[in-house]
Parts: C-alpha cells; structure tokens; sequence
C-alpha cells in the first residue's frame, strides 16, 4: 500500500469498485477525515470545502455529488475491512 497523502485533491466522484483501488489508497486520509466529520455532524458543505477542497457555493451540484461518493466510499471500505478482519479471527 502506498503512503495515504494528507491533504490530496479529490475526483468529482469515487471510485465504485469492488476491490480496493490505487486512488482508494491515495485518499485513506480523505476517507478518514469525511468519517470524522459525519460523525461529529458536520455540515456536508463546510466538509466539501475543507476537505475536498470545492466550494459548494460556486459548484453546489460537484459538490455534493464528491462528498456523498467519498462518504460512501469511505463506509464501503471500512464495512469491507470490518469484513475481512472477522473472516478468519473464530
């Protein structure tokens, strides 16, 4: 795995692979930090801004549309790591 770069630009849209794919291990931290914000409530727009690095205000519709790909993306691979941890551990 390469080493996650902490403050990457992002794709209008995640990957919707079934495997873990070289951008998902680009964007562990971006995963990681939308993760954290939706947990914590955040706002999407503020998220999209900070993290993803769009303006919700100048493309509301980019916007949206990264942040909800990335956020799913993100409960993807941590449901899919949850998955193989508990696959070989009885």
């Amino acid at each position: 795995m390469q080493k996650p770069t902490l403050d990457t630009d992002v794709a209008d849209s995640a990957p919707n692979e079934p495997t873990l794919t070289a951008y998902d291990e680009q964007h562990v931290v971006t995963y990681i930090r939308l993760l954290q914000a939706e947990g914590e409530g955040a706002d999407w727009r503020e998220v999209a801004r900070v993290v993803l690095h769009i303006d919700p205000e100048r493309e509301p519709d980019r916007a949206q549309t990264a942040y909800q790909s990335h956020l799913v993306r993100a409960k993807w691979l941590t449901e899919q790591g949850r998955l193989l941890r508990g696959s070989g551990s009885r």
